[in-house]
């Protein structure tokens, strides 16, 4: 009788069996359930970040254009002044709305092509970028695409 189990542990494959395979599965379908979202959330996060410094270099530049032509850059042509005069550069999937007056300042609001019905402002009245458009300062921001 011990022979025979001797000879049947012998002869066994050294494999997995199922149960230890779905084990295995299971665990790697938890951690990947709970990775994936936190991923995302971080490509989120460097969205909103690209359009913070798409207003941030806009402001920066807005300031400079001024200092040399007296006059705050306008629409979207005051908006390639401010790429070819002054350097401003941003990501490609963010897009720059900018509405400035001499006498009333400037905002800058920036939208990205990954995040809908969301941008960021910048007024020049404000001194910060902010995720809600300013209200009743002149000139009137533009708004947010819906």
């Amino acid at each position: 009788m011990f022979q025979r189990f001797h000879a049947m542990k012998e002869e066994r494959d050294g494999g997995f069996t199922l149960i230890e395979l779905l084990v295995v599965i299971l665990i790697i379908a938890i951690l990947a359930a709970i990775a994936i979202p936190v991923f995302l959330r971080q490509r989120e996060k460097g969205w909103r970040s690209q359009m913070e410094s798409a207003v941030k270099n806009a402001a920066t530049a807005q300031e400079s254009y001024l200092t040399s032509e007296g006059e705050y850059a306008n629409g979207a042509a005051g908006l390639t002044s401010l790429e070819t005069e002054e350097g401003l550069k941003y990501a490609n999937d963010v897009t720059l709305t900018v509405v400035g007056s001499e006498a009333q300042g400037y905002c800058v609001m920036a939208t990205h092509a990954n995040i809908d019905g969301e941008a960021i402002w910048y007024h020049s009245d404000g001194g910060e970028p902010t995720d809600e458009r300013p209200a009743s300062t002149a000139p009137a921001c533009p708004t947010a695409p819906a």
